[in-house]
């Protein structure tokens, strides 16, 4: 069988053609009116948090709540496959894939940049001190349960589905337990396109944060203008960078590269440590943790109702929520979304890799093992950089609010020995995050447009990694960082239904499983082979449906 031939198989009629059609009318359109487009993107974001932020954070706090439900349950010791299934990875692999895809760029971006700027613009309490305080517990609200929940939930679905019941490895299987074998028409059609949508704007979100960061350190250090020229370079080298990493597959180039990307995190995190105040990071840490777990609800289901806006800075004095400028708006809100973009990419991607796993495991593990090495980076990387500016040791406040969020690490690491030894580390580790982003990302897109197939041709995966570049590039150039935002924002808005629609389908399933239901009919199924793609005869089925 020709190359051309095995794609045509594995292109889903539909998802595919409709998919790409409209994300290339995109890209014409932001090429061609980019200032259009910035007024048009910044206009839906604003429109969006103003008007439906509420609804964002309801649906996070409910998938946080259904979470614990799951780890809990009598589902708990349902295997992901069948009941004699292995995992396929070990735990040290299986947390580093999940954790470089799931929000590697994100942690370096803002591991020194988001507590830094909540302590300056954030709730002023009644001491600096607890002003900081303050600004490490919304860092932590905002990269803690909450997001790992969103990735929890559907990659449950995906890995449940797929791997125990021989759906299709796309999202529509998780409304098989409403709609039955519809989920191959109109709706399952929908709800893959929306899911390929969310994944693209949300990588590229954090493709336009990374390149911007990268830009900004190659600035610093080797003094290299960091202008918008720039980034749309550097997102054409690393993209044909990721574009070779997914052509080598899952097994090879993006657990490779995973491996290397946690490797050298981990050694920059130990040297800051080391370098900066040690043992009031480990006080610090649980200290951050007790009031982020004693404040968790408070926070979780928070809508900014009862905030008083005099404790805010005059950049953020019209409060958590009165307008669409709020500071609410700014960030839980943009974090839900962002989020609840990735869920396609990340969960679909933890599914993949997560075969063989029980219920309980899958979600303890999701949640609780990148939560806790999220809070350690923040602490170590926040906490580093509020004692420098608490102690008067160093201004990082003033480089960051006049300079942007893309140079608070560097500004931190300067401060610290072998500082431009550790700012080359920091660009490498935040390219090597882009590239897992977007190998990995582009792996996803390709499992959902071929119709589930776990081995996609990889003609289609250089397709799909060259758009996830060429996006990132064009809302770059159509508005920046509030640009990237947007996008983010507007593709998350309706994946969060279908987020909500997939947590009722799986809790449905998993009742019927644990009742001794029936939850899939026999001839709704997919045949596998071992190596978990699919048979010619389910590729025959894929190609009817």
């Amino acid at each position: 069988m020709s190359t051309l031939e095995r794609a045509k198989e594995h292109i889903h009629p539909v998802v595919f053609p409709v998919s790409a059609g409209i994300i290339l009318l995109f890209v014409l359109y932001g090429a061609i009116f980019s200032d259009n487009a910035e007024e048009v993107l910044g206009a839906t974001r604003n429109w969006i948090t103003a008007n439906l932020g509420f609804f964002m954070i309801f649906t996070i706090a409910v998938l946080v709540v259904f979470c614990l439900w799951l780890a809990i349950g009598k589902s708990g010791d349902i295997r992901l496959g069948p009941d004699d299934a292995v995992p396929d990875f070990s735990y040290l692999t299986w947390f580093a894939m999940l954790f470089s895809a799931g929000m590697g760029i994100g942690l370096v971006f803002w591991g020194v940049a988001e507590p830094i700027m909540h302590f300056a613009e954030g709730p002023q309490l009644d001491s600096v001190e607890q002003t900081a305080r303050e600004a490490m517990l919304l860092t932590y609200h905002h990269w803690g349960l909450g997001a790992w929940s969103v990735y929890a939930v559907l990659g449950l679905s995906l890995a449940y589905f797929g791997f125990r019941h021989n759906l299709p490895m796309t999202v529509r299987s998780a409304l098989y337990p409403l709609i039955g074998n519809k989920i191959h028409g109109f709706w399952g059609n929908l709800v893959d396109i929306l899911a390929i949508f969310g994944t693209m704007f949300g990588i590229a979100t954090s493709l336009g944060l990374g390149v911007s960061q990268i830009a900004a350190g190659l600035e610093r250090v080797f003094d290299i203008p960091g202008g918008t020229p720039t980034q749309i370079g550097l997102i054409a080298v690393i993209t044909l960078a990721a574009t070779i990493s997914v052509v080598t597959g899952i097994d090879k180039g993006i657990r490779r590269l995973s491996e290397l990307n946690i490797t050298l995190a981990g050694l920059l995190l130990l040297f800051v440590i080391i370098a900066g105040p040690t043992l009031l990071l480990l006080t610090a840490y649980f200290d951050n943790l007790g009031a982020y777990i004693t404040n968790f609800f408070s926070v979780l289901f928070a809508g900014g109702t009862y905030e008083d806006p005099a404790l805010w800075t005059a950049e953020t004095a019209q409060g958590w929520y009165g307008s669409a400028e709020g500071w609410l708006a700014d960030w839980t809100i943009f974090y839900w979304a962002w989020w609840i973009s990735w869920a396609p990419f990340v969960g679909m991607f933890i599914a993949r890799i997560s075969r063989g796993r029980t219920i309980r495991e899958f979600i303890l593990g999701v949640l609780l093992v990148p939560t806790a090495v999220s809070f350690l980076w923040f602490t170590v990387m926040g906490n580093t950089a509020l004692n420098l500016q608490l102690t008067g040791a160093a201004d990082v406040v003033t480089p960051t609010l006049e300079e942007g969020a893309t140079v608070s690490m560097f500004v931190m690491l300067e401060n610290l020995p072998a500082a431009t030894l550790t700012s080359i580390v920091t660009i490498i580790v935040v390219t090597l995050f882009f590239v897992t982003s977007s190998d990995s990302g582009s792996f996803v897109i390709d499992m959902i447009a071929s119709g589930g197939s776990m081995n996609p041709p990889k003609g289609l995966r250089v397709f799909w990694a060259t758009a996830e570049g060429v996006v990132a590039a064009v809302l770059l150039a159509a508005g920046g960082l509030g640009a990237l935002q947007a996008g983010a924002i507007a593709t998350g808005f309706p994946f969060a239904v279908v987020l909500l629609v997939t947590a009722v389908g799986v809790a449905k399933a998993l009742t019927m499983e644990v009742r001794g239901r029936t939850v899939v009919r026999s001839q709704d199924m997919m045949v596998q082979d071992h190596t978990g793609g699919m048979s010619d005869e389910a590729q025959a089925s894929e190609t009817e449906n």
